[in-house]
């Protein structure tokens, strides 16, 4: 697994991609059989759509897969809180200039983050870097 600060840029996730994503992190390691079956309460899809959504998540790097007999099993190459890094990455780059403080600013002004709750996670980073030192 790589550093969630990783400059490494993928293409970005799809919805759909995203589900089969999710269901990798919480179920690796799985077949595309048992990814298609657990889906299907939320999102029915054929056999050959889940394939191809592996097929997909393999290219852009997100998934491997190892053969068992004739059964291909995928799993997972990164942490969930590694790709949502690169996902914030493109979205500040898309849309911020690729300021973090635009982005914080941003969403302090729209209430999606309060100054105390932003206070507080500037006190867990400084904590943190102490206990790197």
């Amino acid at each position: 697994m790589s550093n969630p600060c990783s400059s490494t840029r993928r293409k970005p996730l799809s919805d759909l991609e995203s589900l089969v994503m999710r269901f990798l992190w919480s179920h690796a390691p799985a077949t595309a059989e048992q990814v298609r079956e657990g889906l299907a309460p939320q999102h029915p899809m054929k056999d050959a759509t889940v394939r191809t959504i592996l097929r997909r998540l393999e290219e852009k790097g997100y998934v491997s897969h190892r053969v068992e007999g004739r059964t291909f099993i995928f799993s997972g190459n990164e942490r969930p809180e590694n790709v949502a890094v690169g996902a914030i990455r493109q979205l500040l780059d898309r849309f911020c200039g690729g300021s973090v403080e635009q982005l914080l600013v941003g969403m302090v002004d729209h209430e999606v983050i309060t100054p105390h709750e932003l206070t507080e996670l500037a006190q867990k980073i400084k904590r943190r870097r102490k206990e790197k030192d």
